[in-house]
């Protein structure tokens, strides 16, 4: 793998933005491969668009039109980590309570996915009216957390299986 150029300060200051600083403290044009495949897009992210897009689709399209259990139940539940984790980490980045510009890690998928479940399927429907709490949602919350934990590692975990071979 390449290692990042490092850019002289007059290029960042030219480059209004367009250089980052990596935790090694090294320039890198944000273009530059090694920082795009690191780099998590929060709110650019591709799995976090299309996610809003279907449950969009899903919310205001099908559901009025399409009578599934499935689609009334549980598909924008499998949406629920892949929309609403990314602006929650960014959040968390903009109040520096976040370090790092990674993926989702797996500890913070999981955590997130607690907190929500509990948040949603306990706590809710002892709050909310005409609320119930759902372990199917669960399920679903999990599913779409493990799909989008894998989309977003795919180039790590792809790099380590051609690297076994």
């Amino acid at each position: 793998m390449k290692s990042c150029w490092h850019v002289p300060a007059i290029m960042r200051i030219l480059a209004h933005g367009a250089y980052h600083k990596t935790g090694a403290g090294h320039w890198v044009w944000a273009g530059y491969s090694c920082f795009a495949l690191s780099r998590f897009g929060y709110f650019r992210d591709g799995l976090f668009l299309v996610a809003c897009s279907l449950y969009a689709i899903n919310r205001w399209g099908l559901k009025p039109r399409i009578h599934s259990p499935f689609l009334h139940d549980h598909f924008n539940d499998l949406l629920l980590i892949p929309c609403a984790l990314p602006p929650f980490l960014m959040l968390l980045r903009w109040l520096n309570l976040r370090t790092h510009d990674k993926p989702p890690e797996t500890r913070e998928i999981l955590l997130y996915l607690g907190v929500w479940s509990i948040l949603f399927e306990v706590v809710g429907p002892h709050i909310m009216r005409n609320v119930t709490g759902d372990p199917l949602d669960v399920v679903a919350y999990t599913a779409g957390g493990i799909l989008a934990g894998l989309w977003w590692h795919r180039y790590r975990l792809s790099s380590r299986s051609v690297n076994e071979l």
